[in-house]
């Protein structure tokens, strides 16, 4: 994949938007209100701007498929409204011991495996040595380490807690760590220049 693009894959929940638990319905969807300077950086940077994350809810039963479609578009529309678009959004609603059948799958998209990010790679011609990760969770470095990118760790949602109190544990450490998502994109993206 030498050669394409560049992106940096972003978290959803306590990431680029409030931690609340499995958001079964579009009420408890709340953007950071820095998201979308954050993903405008990148857009004026010229990275890619990807979502990707595990919504597991589907396959608890918690709610249907139909629910992350509509929170994923109050999330572009918010950002929109801030001058601000994600160029991809990838899920993956799979739990490899809960559920029924399409949804209870020992899938290869669930993070920290890296099935989301090779597609990523393959449909928007990535090269994913040069693309980052960015989340809240020690399983978003796993899953950068596992598709070959960087990452960086912020401290919303699980991360501050996540590194005060299980970072000792931790087989590798992230690039960078950050307040949130914003400080991240800009350390990101001086990073490159």
């Amino acid at each position: 994949m030498s050669g394409g693009r560049r992106a940096v894959f972003i978290d959803r929940d306590g990431t680029i938007s409030e931690e609340v638990g499995y958001v079964n319905h579009v009420s408890r969807y709340r953007v950071f209100p820095f998201a979308a300077e954050a993903v405008r950086a990148l857009n004026d940077a010229g990275w890619l701007a990807v979502l990707v994350t595990n919504q597991a809810g589907v396959a608890r039963g918690y709610f249907k498929e139909e629910i992350i479609g509509e929170v994923h578009k109050l999330l572009t529309d918010e950002l929109e409204r801030g001058g601000a678009r994600l160029d991809a959004i990838y899920y993956c609603p799979h739990h490899p011991s809960v559920g029924e059948p399409p949804y209870r799958q020992d899938c290869d998209c669930r993070k920290p495996r890296p099935g989301l990010l090779l597609r990523a790679a393959r449909e928007l011609d990535l090269d994913l040595a040069r693309c980052w990760m960015v989340g809240d969770r020690h399983s978003d470095t796993e899953l950068a380490r596992n598709a070959g990118v960087r990452s960086a760790f912020v401290l919303t949602g699980y991360g501050r807690g996540e590194l005060e109190h299980q970072s000792k544990t931790w087989r590798h450490r992230p690039d960078l760590v950050a307040e949130n998502l914003l400080e991240a994109v800009q350390k990101i993206v001086m990073s490159d220049e």
